[in-house]
């Protein structure tokens, strides 16, 4: 080999060398930088570790500690009556069918008074003279039927399982801002007859409703001074929300009030915005409302912001009524009040159109 081919050789080799350092000394680099990078991080990758952990836990825990008809304790397995509220009638088709689906163990019976129309009132009427193991009301207790229980040597207790609302339904013609809760009082005690009195057209208030005896729900609260009050003799009275609904569509002047779950959802009237004063109306539907030719293909829906937040003048509690006699009667009661009070109970109550308790 001559000098030129040596000379060529030599320089081939040290670049050969050269470039190979050269890689080396780059991944050594990036071995460096990379291990600094992972020691800075370190911390912030366990700490994120550490909370992703404890999400995953805790949900695992909530999801574990999230009560049902399953976990409920004492659930009587045998078949009892119970009644009461119209007003509970989507709790009944919806609610009571999944628990009875969970606890195949447990019966329950829905019936109707005889010779009344079904409503809170009458199913505590007959709760009071053993004909139900135990009510649904969507007012709270009188102190006449407390009265009655202590009597007969028990007594009654109320819990609270959801809220309502009251809401005050009229034909769709008729034009009228809304009511005050005073003005819807004065309109049952007959003091009101005319629209034009509360801001509307010249014409006749026709008001409509259950027998207070047989009633589901009731404007004259026990603590008011209205309490006790006879309703003037203006008063039609119906048998149910199904039939002050059908009276109302062909009544121009008509008006009716009971729970909302049951009468805003209808397309055939008009709910009206209420509240204590004038200046502070507050409608039973979420606003925009539907307008009647709209319905059925889009329906009113219930203003559960407003009842829950306590804005919506006129609440309706849901109570599940026992009778305290150390029986039969209060066991089923406390268990089922103590199943509508579960995650899951409280949930089936807010998807038939309620609102849960705070």
């Amino acid at each position: 080999m001559d000098n030129t081919n040596q000379r060529r050789a030599l320089i081939n080799s040290e670049i050969s060398l050269f470039l190979r350092g050269l890689i080396i000394g780059k991944v050594l680099t990036l071995m460096v930088i990379g291990g600094l990078l992972w020691w800075l991080l370190k911390p912030n990758l366990l700490s994120r570790n550490s909370v992703n952990s404890s999400n995953q836990n805790f949900n695992r825990v909530s999801s574990n500690n999230a009560s049902t008809f399953q976990t409920v304790a004492d659930v009587p397995p045998a078949s009892f009556n119970y009644g009461g509220s119209t007003a509970w009638a989507s709790i009944r088709q919806l609610v009571d069918s999944q628990i009875q689906s969970d606890r195949p163990e447990l019966q329950l019976r829905y019936v109707n008074p005889v010779n009344a129309s079904p409503g809170s009132s009458s199913g505590i009427r007959m709760l009071l003279d053993g004909k139900l193991d135990f009510a649904q009301s969507s007012r709270p207790l009188t102190d006449e039927e407390k009265a009655t229980a202590k009597e007969r040597g028990f007594t009654l207790e109320q819990r609270q399982v959801g809220m309502d609302g009251i809401a005050v339904v009229v034909n769709p013609s008729l034009n009228v801002p809304g009511l005050t809760v005073d003005q819807l009082q004065q309109i049952y005690l007959g003091k009101i007859t005319n629209w034009n009195q509360v801001g509307g057209p010249n014409l006749p208030i026709t008001a409509f409703s259950q027998r207070p005896e047989d009633a589901d729900t009731v404007i004259f609260p026990s603590n008011s001074e209205l309490k006790g009050q006879a309703f003037g003799s203006n008063v039609q009275y119906v048998y149910s929300a199904t039939e002050a609904v059908r009276q109302l569509s062909k009544t121009p002047g008509g008006v009716y009030y009971a729970s909302a779950r049951s009468v805003v959802f209808q397309c055939s009237v008009k709910a009206l915005p209420l509240g204590n004063t004038s200046g502070q109306l507050i409608p039973a539907y979420r606003e925009p409302m539907v307008a009647p030719e709209q319905c059925p293909r889009q329906r009113n829906q219930l203003n559960t912001q407003a009842i829950k937040n306590g804005s919506y003048p006129m609440i309706a509690n849901l109570f599940v009524i026992i009778k305290q006699n150390k029986g039969r009667e209060q066991q089923i009661g406390n268990a089922y009040a103590n199943l509508l009070l579960t995650d899951q109970g409280q949930r089936a109550i807010e998807q038939a159109g309620f609102v849960g308790v705070p």
